[in-house]
């Protein structure tokens, strides 16, 4: 077996269906088989996609476990030589599948590569290049050409001989070879979701490169996702479910001084953007309190990330998943 292609349902069961039609169209010269994991198997449709194709291999997790509990257990009963994490809502347009096996059989030190990711209007779609560049937007400060100067200063670019070379690979499309999985027992099964694919990225460097073929592409339907956040301004850039998570990342994978740095640098910028927005109100309309709601959201947002201070800090094995009340993105919806 050439390819195991890991997909998780969670209640997207069309677009599952989808994305498997197109595999099956345009995936040529190699073998494979598909694996999808139920989240949600209650209520996330799964006879749907069994129905329509039953030779797709099901794994019922039983409950909610999240990103990269359900690929871990995937990747367990994979046969392939290689593991592909898809996500769901994804389209393959050409043979990228087949041309992945082919490259990477060609290629031995690369561990695992990833596909430039486009959107349903044949648009490419921005994605993080580095972990330092991902770190920078941790960073709530006000945009100027001195702050990026400055934290692209104290987090700069990694240089790669390798110009396909990068830190880490996009969780939507990870291309990884079966070893890398055995050697490093997959994603961190802490991580509920986000991150997770950044954190095992680290990981997964330690074996050979990650890669991103730029004649490698695939279709990502985000807009279509109907679990796709809309709710996002320049302070709050990340969910509540992210935030916990990036910064799970940070204290794993950084240590606990980074950590430190970065949760007192988000509780000191509550008063100031409270500030700033208060002055901007009295010199537009001279209401100080007139439409605080983001900022609001930003402190009610902090306030969660701090229940899991002490658990994050100490580095706790426990699966970081924020409980409804706490996604306040959910809650403050319009």
């Amino acid at each position: 077996m050439d390819v195991s292609i890991i997909i998780i349902n969670y209640r997207t069961p069309q677009l599952i269906i989808n994305c498997l039609t197109s595999i099956f169209k345009f995936t040529t010269g190699i073998s494979f088989e598909i694996i999808v994991v139920d989240n949600d198997s209650d209520n996330g449709e799964g006879h749907l996609v069994r129905e329509k194709f039953p030779s797709v291999k099901w794994i019922d997790m039983g409950y909610n476990s999240g990103f990269g509990r359900a690929n871990n257990q995937g990747m367990k009963v994979a046969k392939g030589r290689y593991c592909l994490i898809l996500n769901a809502d994804t389209l393959v347009t050409n043979n990228v599948v087949g041309d992945c096996v082919k490259r990477m059989d060609e290629r031995a030190d690369v561990v695992a590569c990833g596909a430039l990711q486009y959107d349903a209007a044949d648009s490419p779609m921005p994605f993080y290049k580095s972990f330092n560049e991902f770190r920078r937007t941790f960073f709530v400060l006000p945009p100027s050409a001195f702050v990026e100067k400055l934290l692209l200063s104290l987090f700069p670019e990694p240089v790669y001989a390798d110009p396909d070379q990068h830190d880490w690979l996009v969780g939507a499309f990870m291309f990884v070879r079966k070893s890398g999985f055995d050697k490093t027992a997959g994603f961190d099964e802490d991580f509920f979701m986000y991150a997770e694919d950044v954190e095992w990225s680290g990981r997964l460097a330690a074996l050979g490169k990650l890669c991103y073929f730029k004649d490698f592409t695939f279709v990502h339907l985000e807009n279509d996702n109907p679990f796709r956040r809309t709710r996002i301004s320049w302070i709050n850039r990340f969910s509540t479910q992210m935030q916990v998570s990036n910064y799970l990342w940070i204290r794993k994978q950084y240590g606990v001084l980074s950590y430190l740095t970065l949760m007192l640098h988000t509780l000191l910028m509550i008063p100031v953007i409270f500030i700033w927005k208060m002055l901007l109100n009295l010199a537009k309309s001279g209401n100080p309190f007139k439409e605080l709601q983001t900022q609001i959201i930003f402190t009610r947002k902090t306030l969660v990330t701090l229940r899991y201070f002490w658990p994050t800090l100490l580095n706790k094995k426990i699966l970081y998943q924020i409980s409804p009340k706490e996604n306040i993105d959910l809650l403050t919806k319009p």
